[in-house]
């Protein structure tokens, strides 16, 4: 079944830079998490799970291994309308710029997007990590007659600065709207939440940056080239002049906009009972089938990790981690507080008998890593000593940054043997 009335947009964000380094070659829905998924899973599994199998993901920075992802990813039937088509940024008689913003983005992408029969856009961002039924949020959409429709996420003060904030009538209608608000506002912008949020202190109603746009609404607002962000422009003038209806959601929403809230969400994953459910059967996040063997592990004391297919694990113990595929570690290691992306491909003991690869993709012998991320095809050697924390000045090199107290090996890095970071 396909809900032939909704068509999903995908904003595949901007440069990611508070992400970086895992968006210096790659966009920011592209980037590894959960060790076998891309971010960007994470909104088309929850189309496809609402019935809405037409999709586009609109991008610009780096997009080559999101095509690549999504091309070998997500196959329909030949006799079905569904698809996910990546739409990057391109010149065309109406505009030769980048998207300059969120609205803008599906400005310039409304000739592609007015080839499909729809009578409702779902806009959803392509950075954020939650499970929701969207077909709840459509029902509600078209009962109250409402011509925009936003999620929103019960916040407490210390978050509500990051986010639009609004304000609802008894109807969930919303009246009032402010973008990233200063401290000194927010007495003014509390709202009425359920008791388990406001047990929470979590007062404030903040937008998810998920919208339902009815069609012509869409088209008509796209009309005016001055107005480039939804959050910014398009909703705070939009609420006075057309029927701008509240969701409230109230399940696991986290927004990864950085290093810090990347890390714990994936960490998170290790919890005995984690906050995002990955075992759900009705709401199962998709990615590519690969053809991996299982996982071997050899002598090792494993607590609260996840653990990739594919891997060759030979550690002394792997504490609260999250090891992505075909990841290789190596004897009397111990591997604390750490997400390992895992490697795009097997190195033979062939191949590096005959290339003299003196230090194997993965992690060595004897090391010690805590609080750090890995990320894709990484080289650490033996006896190396990476101890994140709060104690470690930020700082970046050719190989490494640390940030926030998080140890950052970049892709495709070598480190050598018996380096210390700490």
């Amino acid at each position: 079944m396909i809900n032939d009335k909704v068509l999903g947009i995908i904003l595949g964000g901007g440069q990611g830079s508070r992400l970086y380094p895992l968006t210096k070659d790659r966009s920011k829905p592209a980037v590894p998490i959960a060790g076998k998924y891309r971010l960007v899973d994470i909104p088309i599994s929850n189309c496809i799970n609402s019935d809405i199998k037409r999709m586009y993901v609109l991008t610009q920075f780096n997009s080559a291994s999101l095509n690549k992802h999504i091309k070998n990813t997500y196959h329909f039937s030949f006799f079905s309308s569904a698809f996910v088509d990546v739409l990057a940024a391109e010149q065309t008689m109406q505009s030769d710029s980048w998207f300059q913003g969120t609205a803008d983005a599906v400005r310039q992408s409304m000739h592609h997007f007015l080839q499909n029969d729809f009578e409702y856009a779902l806009i959803l961002s392509g950075d954020q990590l939650y499970q929701m039924d969207f077909n709840d949020m459509i029902k509600k959409h078209k009962k109250s007659g409402a011509e925009i429709t936003i999620a929103t996420y019960p916040v407490d003060a210390k978050d509500a600065t990051s986010f639009g904030l609004l304000k609802t009538n008894e109807e969930n209608i919303i009246t009032s709207f402010i973008e990233k608000p200063s401290p000194d506002l927010l007495p003014n912008w509390t709202s009425d939440v359920g008791e388990e949020m406001k047990s929470q202190g979590r007062d404030y109603l903040a937008s998810m940056g998920i919208y339902i746009f009815n069609r012509d609404l869409l088209v008509e607002l796209m009309n005016n080239p001055d107005t480039n962000d939804f959050g910014k422009e398009i909703i705070p003038q939009a609420i006075d002049k057309h029927k701008t209806l509240s969701y409230q959601y109230e399940g696991y929403w986290t927004d990864i906009g950085n290093i810090d809230s990347f890390f714990e969400a994936n960490l998170g994953l290790t919890d005995d009972v984690p906050k995002f459910n990955l075992y759900d059967n009705n709401q199962g996040i998709y990615t590519r089938p690969r053809i991996l063997p299982t996982s071997k592990i050899s002598g090792t004391i494993l607590n609260k990790a996840v653990i990739g297919d594919g891997c060759i694990i030979h550690a002394e113990k792997i504490d609260r981690c999250v090891i992505g595929i075909r990841s290789r570690i190596g004897e009397n290691s111990l591997i604390s507080n750490t997400y390992m992306m895992g490697n795009d491909s097997y190195e033979s003991l062939e191949f590096m008998a005959a290339n003299n690869v003196d230090i194997v993709m993965g992690i060595g012998d004897r090391c010690y890593i805590h609080n750090c991320i890995v990320d894709k095809n990484c080289r650490i050697g033996d006896d190396v000593r990476i101890n994140g924390g709060p104690h470690i000045k930020n700082v970046e090199t050719d190989t490494y940054l640390v940030k926030d107290g998080i140890v950052v090996i970049k892709k495709d890095a070598t480190i050598p043997k018996g380096t210390i970071i700490e």
